[in-house]
């Protein structure tokens, strides 16, 4: 039988001179980074999980102005319907606490 002139992939599938490194997958850093829309009566929001590990600066929570210290787990929020388009909804996102973006109160006029 004739040999294959083709690179072989390696057995551990996790480098090759041919392939380069292969990083390990992050499960959760991949589960957190995809953003889901909520709708609400005050309008449609995008939400992005940001998990604790992910967490390294501090913010204020816009729900109760205390802050969001490093490594804790918490809601990235932006809205989708924003007057001047997407890219302004999303340089006003907001970072919220999850039990505060959970049971704000929506505002009638």
């Amino acid at each position: 039988m004739p040999r294959s002139n083709r690179p072989r992939r390696p057995s551990s599938g996790r480098s090759s001179k041919y392939y380069g490194d292969v990083p390990d997958l992050d499960l959760e850093r991949a589960r957190a980074g995809i953003a889901r829309r909520e709708s609400a009566p005050d309008g449609d929001w995008m939400v992005r999980t940001m998990t604790a590990r992910n967490a390294e600066k501090e913010y204020i929570c816009p729900g109760c102005s205390t802050a969001i210290l490093p490594g804790i787990a918490h809601l990235v929020v932006w809205s989708d319907d924003h007057l001047f388009g997407e890219a302004a909804g999303l340089a006003e996102r907001r970072h919220w606490h999850s039990n505060c973006w959970n049971g704000r109160n929506y505002r009638y006029r």
